[in-house]
């Protein structure tokens, strides 16, 4: 990890129409290249809204975003070409198989030929899916679904990926394999901004985590730094659940 940004953030804020409060409330925060920085917070904490916001899902309200020196708000094409999304929800052609849909993806991409057939054999074998690349995906267990879904995210070699929730809902042997491969895309230079509700797989995958709620940053550092500084806590969610309360969110 360097210590030169990749993204900066400044006063980024977002209110929905007819919202009563804006949902993002003048952040600033940079992430620096090669990193794996984490963006954790409860339900509504406006975390979703961030990461969508740098994948230019939508646009802000207000605030200025650099992305690898490329301004969000007139050079969203270029940015485009150099992110990876991987989202919450699965984004896969239920009665294609993986191989189809990933061939679908490569060509988005503008991936072709033998060497996008090379890198969706590579990544197949690599995630466990090689038997199973010409059954439909309906007909796959989430975990299953999970790898493809990243897979689709990381075909064209991005040098930022986006990850929202990566391994919800799935089970302990497909979540360690795609965290193992997401470290091992990292290593080869991809910078990683990653959310999710699971604090410990946080606090030993993330480089730096940044915790929001209510549309605020309530603090940043890196897991360690953030454990030593919040009094009594012994890991990443005791720090979490100090600093967000400890109210249900629906």
């Amino acid at each position: 990890m360097s210590n030169t940004a990749i993204i900066e953030i400044q006063d980024l804020t977002k209110t929905f129409k007819n919202a009563t409060e804006p949902a993002v409330k003048g952040i600033s925060f940079s992430i620096y290249r090669n990193e794996i920085f984490g963006l954790l917070g409860p339900n509504g904490a406006g975390k979703t809204t961030t990461i969508s916001i740098l994948c230019g899902l939508f646009p802000p309200s207000g605030g200025k975003v650099l992305i690898d020196g490329k301004s969000l708000h007139n050079q969203l094409f270029s940015i485009k070409q150099i992110i990876g999304i991987v989202p919450q929800d699965i984004a896969l052609y239920p009665t294609l198989s993986a191989r189809e849909n990933l061939d679908f993806y490569g060509h988005m991409y503008g991936l072709k030929g033998k060497d996008l057939k090379q890198k969706i054999n590579e990544w197949l074998e690599k995630l466990g899916l090689t038997d199973a690349a010409n059954r439909q995906v309906s007909t796959y267990s989430g975990g299953m679904k999970r790898r493809v879904n990243l897979i689709a995210g990381v075909l064209h070699n991005p040098k930022i990926l986006f990850l929202d929730e990566p391994t919800v809902g799935v089970d302990v042997h497909s979540r360690n394999v795609i965290i193992e491969h997401l470290k091992e895309i990292n290593a080869s230079g991809t910078t990683i901004i990653y959310t999710s509700h699971h604090m410990d797989e946080a606090e030993n995958f993330c480089t730096r985590v940044s915790i929001i709620d209510h549309g605020k940053i309530l603090t940043q550092g890196t897991p360690d730094e953030l454990i030593a500084n919040n009094a009594g806590a012994t890991n990443l969610e005791n720090v979490f659940l100090n600093l967000t309360n400890r109210k249900l969110r629906d």
